[in-house]
């Protein structure tokens, strides 16, 4: 990345969109710029359209999740300029059931982006006519990246051959059935079977 032209873009950024950011921050090569989320749709439709930006590619939009802040999801778009070859990333912070303005209107793919973070995060787009769930199923419960989502799920999901169909039940384990297996490198075995005697042998 070139970052003298990423500080020129910066600068450019924080003049025009004064009202309308609050603040924007260039780390590691990367330009960042954090909106009111209100104004999301006037940011990027500003990023895209100026001579100077040229922003005409929405590579994504993305979520995150901080639970232990008061607005604890970020909403991320990452933004390409293909004429000026290069990148920046705008992320407007929401609280846990807060919603955002769509941004179908200013870029057309960004519809499935959105369904995307709707059903993974629960963040709500104003204005999205077909905010529906995506990768999980339509009777899906709860947000499964937020933070706060067990490993486990709620439902678990198995063909029932009695009914011939598949059905949905409440996920039981039962830890007392759990097979320990020492050569796992998950269970955190601090020694292996034959570490013993190898040291013992090289005592001798």
């Amino acid at each position: 990345m070139d970052q003298d032209a990423l500080t020129e873009l910066k600068e450019h950024i924080e003049a025009a969109l004064d009202q309308d950011i609050v603040k924007a921050s260039l780390e590691n090569g990367e330009l960042t710029v954090c909106v009111v989320p209100e104004h999301i749709d006037r940011v990027l439709k500003f990023l895209r359209d100026d001579a100077r930006c040229g922003f005409r590619v929405l590579v994504d939009v993305c979520g995150a999740d901080y639970p232990g802040r008061k607005n604890r999801i970020d909403v991320l778009y990452h933004l390409l300029s293909m004429t000026r070859n290069l990148r920046v990333r705008v992320k407007a912070q929401i609280p846990q059931d807060g919603s955002i303005p769509s941004v179908v209107g200013l870029f057309p793919s960004a519809m499935w982006y959105e369904r995307e973070t709707y059903d993974l995060f629960g963040v709500v787009f104003e204005g999205n006519q077909d905010l529906r769930r995506i990768l999980t199923d339509y009777g899906f419960e709860g947000h499964p990246l937020r933070k706060d989502f067990p490993l486990t799920g709620f439902n678990e999901v198995r063909y029932d051959d009695e009914q011939k169909r598949v059905v949905y039940e409440p996920v039981h384990l039962v830890q007392e059935f759990r097979s320990f297996d020492s050569l796992s490198p998950w269970e955190g075995e601090q020694s292996l079977p034959g570490l013993d005697k190898a040291a013992s042998e090289g005592e001798g």
